[in-house]
């Protein structure tokens, strides 16, 4: 083989695991930005160090402790990142927005297609789906990050205890102990008592995405707010404002948030729920990026609204950064 062809063999097999890499960054750091420039070093470290795999079959494995040192290099010293619902009550629509809080405060989005799998069986795949949930991913942020990454991989990539253990260079006894302590830490944190449902389709989240997205391009407020759950939450980052209820949720897109008005979507898949990227008019009557938002589904109605606001969650998604008429 040349060394062309050596060189583009390396290439493609690394690239092969970019994606479920992408998505075991970031549940470990909990950003999409974070996630993508962990994955890139990971790639850079492992070209750098090819010649130290001593079989293409143990590829995977090494590719996975790679990205889990990185992991830990970016996690030194950093601050939990939480959701707005994290750090504070509810507030009523007219309280004033306050100061917006740094990128790093915030869990941050990831689109789907940057994390989950194209060829994964139904059931995997809603699995998949149900730990990308913006209220999981806050929760796996609470765990110190050896039982983030035990959890990570034994409940979510299904790995056993022997390979993680590997993984981490630790015993099979410290994984599975591990394993306990990071399940109680959920549980005691109540994720599991979102209000998401895995049981609602694809194509029931799709149409009532699009019902959401007619109702807020014609800013009919009366539409919008009749598709939330009665206890549905609308937050902000990076403000630590957060609402709660259609009568808040309208009252606040009516005041507030008119600016909206007059705005065009597009819609894309986010965190395993539907989304969109909005763009607000401007006097020149160009569309620009005003917030990639997210969805959370049950039971037919909307239970979160999640406005991510700014230019950079657009540059993430691939979403173009202004709209012409």
């Amino acid at each position: 083989m040349s060394a062309t062809d050596l060189t583009a063999s390396i290439e493609e097999a690394l690239e092969a695991h970019r994606r479920e890499l992408t998505g075991y960054c970031y549940r470990m750091l909990g950003s999409g930005f974070e996630a993508e420039d962990a994955v890139q070093e990971t790639m850079v470290r492992a070209w750098r160090h090819a010649d130290q795999l001593d079989a293409r079959e143990a590829l995977r494995s090494w590719l996975y402790r790679i990205a889990h040192n990185v992991c830990l290099d970016m996690l030194k010293g950093a601050q939990r990142r939480a959701r707005p619902m994290d750090l504070g009550p509810a507030s009523p629509a007219a309280t004033a927005l306050g100061p917006p809080l740094v990128e790093q405060t915030w869990v941050m989005p990831i689109q789907d297609s940057k994390v989950l799998p194209d060829d994964a069986d139904p059931a995997q795949l809603a699995s998949q789906k149900e730990s990308l949930r913006l209220a999981f991913i806050a929760a796996l942020q609470l765990l110190p990050p050896k039982q983030r990454a035990v959890l990570i991989l034994r409940e979510v990539l299904r790995w056993q205890a022997s390979e993680v253990a590997e993984l981490l260079g630790t015993s099979v006894a410290s994984v599975n102990s591990a394993l306990q302590r990071a399940r109680a830490t959920l549980e005691a944190s109540d994720v599991e008592a979102s209000t998401t449902d895995s049981a609602v389709s694809d194509a029931e989240q799709r149409d009532l995405l699009e019902k959401y997205m007619k109702a807020f391009e014609d800013y009919d407020m009366a539409a919008l707010t009749s598709l939330l759950h009665d206890d549905a939450v609308f937050s902000m980052p990076p403000f630590a404002l957060w609402l709660r209820g259609p009568k808040e949720i309208r009252e606040f897109m009516l005041g507030t948030g008119k600016g909206c008005e007059g705005s065009r979507l597009i819609p894309t898949w986010a965190n395993g729920s539907p989304a969109f990227g909005s763009y607000r008019p401007y006097p020149d009557g160009i569309f620009r990026p005003h917030a990639v938002v997210v969805l959370e589904v049950a039971g037919g109605k909307i239970a979160e609204v999640c406005n991510f606001l700014g230019e950079e969650p657009f540059k993430l998604f691939g979403l173009p950064l202004e709209l012409r008429p």
